[in-house]
């Protein structure tokens, strides 16, 4: 999703987003492990990416910046 994509958002749809993304994290890290190995780990990796983005947003969101 797209910066401008996530400003767009209300506080309620960020908060929904920011823990979707961390139940789609914890389960890409329980997926990974060294006898089952992720087809493209770098999808960790973005979605942290993504939830900083997210929280990032919805902080300034809350202090009205």
């Amino acid at each position: 999703m797209k910066l401008s994509e996530i400003k767009e958002k209300t506080v309620e749809e960020l908060k929904e987003l920011v823990l979707n993304a961390k139940k789609e994290l914890f389960s890409l890290r329980m997926k990974h492990n060294k006898m089952n190995p992720l087809e493209n780990p770098a999808s960790i990796k973005k979605t942290r990416r993504e939830i900083a983005q997210l929280k990032t947003v919805l902080r300034q969101k809350e202090l009205n910046v």
